[in-house]
């Protein structure tokens, strides 16, 4: 037998009204009862009928989430962090793979926005404030994730690496580095603009190499390290710094698979944005630039939820910080 909203209430030991009032957001629920009715929805397998919500209050209940690469260990631990955040607060989520094409991003965005989501979060791969813009109607609900415009039209949620890009590059020319090589992302993202002017900043105010050879760009997919790498090792590179984690572990493969020792023969500065016992293999064998990125699933979804709340509220900025781990170099502090 099909259970009921009544079923739910009287599990919770509420009234139906305050049942329909948390799940539709659409009048003020007490923290204490909104779990009461959670998990009597969790106990009882309860599905409201979404159709009929939507219908009476003009809202979907489903967030929309537009991502560069979901096979990227990055997005997918914050795709997770955004969905527990949501799903708590009873809302839905659609994922849409770009594959960092922005011909396929405005594709989804167009698509998403015409009805099938209250709000949408965006890891943008678009250059163009313009034409990102033009694509999201007046008014729609949306925060940008991770990456951001010049412009700020959009409440945003993203990393600053500038900080820890700078002390890597001045750590590792105090143990002696003299050509520090940097593999970025793609060179039109804002996250890749912040950290390559901190490399930039760092090399020439502690006396280092600089020149072009040594910046090389990957983007967030796979097997786009390997090229790079091997650009900056012909230009003799004694330390690289890699600025981001799926990058960062194929350099790792790729130097062991070239007898290329860390922290012998080359000292590396990876980024670790997703959770994995991988990194911690080699955590005394280089310096760690360690993200937020549960942080930041958490933050977007609880912007996307404020957005459609208030979408007329002020745009709304939040910057997490990263943390710069280095590993212990005996008699360096």
């Amino acid at each position: 037998m099909k259970v009921t909203i009544s079923d739910v209430a009287r599990l919770a030991g509420v009234s139906t009204a305050t049942v329909s009032h948390t799940i539709n957001n659409t009048r003020y629920v007490s923290n204490e009862t909104k779990e009461k009715v959670y998990q009597a929805i969790a106990e009882l397998g309860y599905t409201p009928d979404a159709s009929a919500r939507s219908f009476r209050t003009g809202k979907k209940k489903t967030i929309g989430f537009i991502v560069p690469d979901i096979s990227n260990k990055f997005f997918g631990t914050m795709i997770e962090s955004v969905e527990n955040y949501l799903s708590a607060h009873g809302y839905h989520l659609i994922i849409a793979n770009t594959k960092e094409d922005s011909s396929r991003e405005e594709t989804n965005i167009r698509l998403l926005t015409a009805g099938l989501v209250d709000g949408l979060l965006v890891a943008s791969t678009m250059e163009d404030f313009d034409r990102f813009d033009e694509l999201i109607p007046a008014g729609f609900p949306v925060v940008l994730v991770d990456r951001t415009f010049e412009a700020k039209k959009y409440s945003s949620i993203c990393v600053s690496n500038f900080q820890p890009i700078y002390r890597s590059v001045c750590r590792l020319a105090g143990k002696g580095a003299k050509r520090v090589g940097i593999i970025g992302g793609l060179p039109r993202l804002s996250s890749t603009k912040e950290r390559i002017s901190a490399y930039q900043q760092a090399v020439a105010d502690c006396g280092l190499a600089q020149e072009e050879a040594l910046i090389r760009y990957g983007d967030s997919m796979e097997n786009s390290a390997q090229a790079c790498l091997d650009e900056l090792l012909e230009q003799n590179c004694d330390a690289v710094i890699v600025c981001q984690g799926l990058m960062a572990s194929e350099t790792i493969f790729y130097l062991q698979e070239k007898g290329i020792r860390l922290s012998k023969d080359i000292d590396l500065v990876s980024f670790v944005d997703y959770d994995s016992n991988f990194y911690q293999l080699y955590s005394d064998q280089m310096d760690c630039i360690i993200q937020p990125v549960e942080e930041l699933g958490r933050a977007a979804g609880e912007q996307i939820l404020k957005r459609i709340e208030k979408p007329d509220a002020p745009v709304f900025e939040k910057v997490l910080t990263s943390a710069y781990k280095p590993y212990d170099v005996p008699g360096m502090k």
